[in-house]
């Protein structure tokens, strides 16, 4: 059994990356734009435990746990405000939150 080399963790990382920023860019409803910064968080995490896996210590991995647990959080808080300004203004497109008085 062959171990995967550390180029394919890269790669799949630089995708992930790669897709979260293009959704981030490109999207308008606020839902899929937190969805792409997950998704950003997730391709630094899985940076984290690739180079921690080709590393002795443990570092990696728990830097990544902390993250983990910063980024669902940061999802609940910003869940909640999203479903506040939902209620308030029934719209969770981006480009009316700028427009909207209140």
């Amino acid at each position: 059994m062959s171990a995967i080399p550390l180029t394919y963790y890269l790669v799949l990382s630089a995708f992930l990356l790669c897709s979260g920023l293009l959704m981030v860019l490109i999207k308008k409803n606020a839902v899929f734009v937190l969805l792409g910064i997950e998704l950003m968080l997730n391709a630094a995490n899985l940076n984290l435990v690739a180079f921690s896996k080709f590393n002795p210590n443990l570092d990696g991995q728990i830097f990544a746990v902390f993250s983990v647990v910063v980024a669902a959080a940061e999802a609940a808080i910003a869940l909640s405000i999203l479903l506040n300004i939902y209620k308030k203004f029934d719209s969770s497109d981006l480009d009316d939150l700028n427009t909207m008085e209140y």
